[in-house]
This record gives structure tokens, C-alpha cells and sequence, in this order.
């Protein structure tokens, strides 16, 4: 399985209910999850969302 990954670092004046309904939003509509969240010493906080990479594959028909 094949996974697109996306990192945000977000300042650390905003507050967790603004940055839990960002990753929400990002969920939701572009099919984001939540793969690693870290709080730096800075209290800046770094966000790895992932998505399934979906890929097409070409099939033939005989006949």
C-alpha cells in the first residue's frame, strides 16, 4: 500500500480546538488521517496527516 504524506507545522498560539478542527476539516473533505502529531520544546506543533495513494489500473477486454 502506497501512502501520500503531508506535514504542517502550526505556531504555538494557536489553541488545541482550533488545530483539532483543522485536521477534522482536512479529514473530511480530502481524506487526510492523522499518522503522527509531535509538540516541540518551541510548542510549535508538527502534524503528519496520510492518504492511501489510489491508482487506476488498466484493464483489457478480450472480445
Amino acid at each position: 500500500m502506497e501512502w501520500e504524506f503531508e506535514t504542517l507545522v502550526l505556531p504555538p498560539d494557536f489553541s488545541r480546538n482550533v488545530v483539532t478542527r483543522m485536521i477534522v476539516e482536512r479529514a473530511e473533505h480530502g481524506g487526510w488521517e492523522l499518522d503522527r502529531l509531535r509538540i516541540g520544546h518551541d510548542g510549535k506543533r508538527r502534524v503528519v496527516l496520510r492518504r492511501k495513494i489510489i491508482r487506476q489500473r488498466l484493464t483489457l477486454f478480450a472480445g
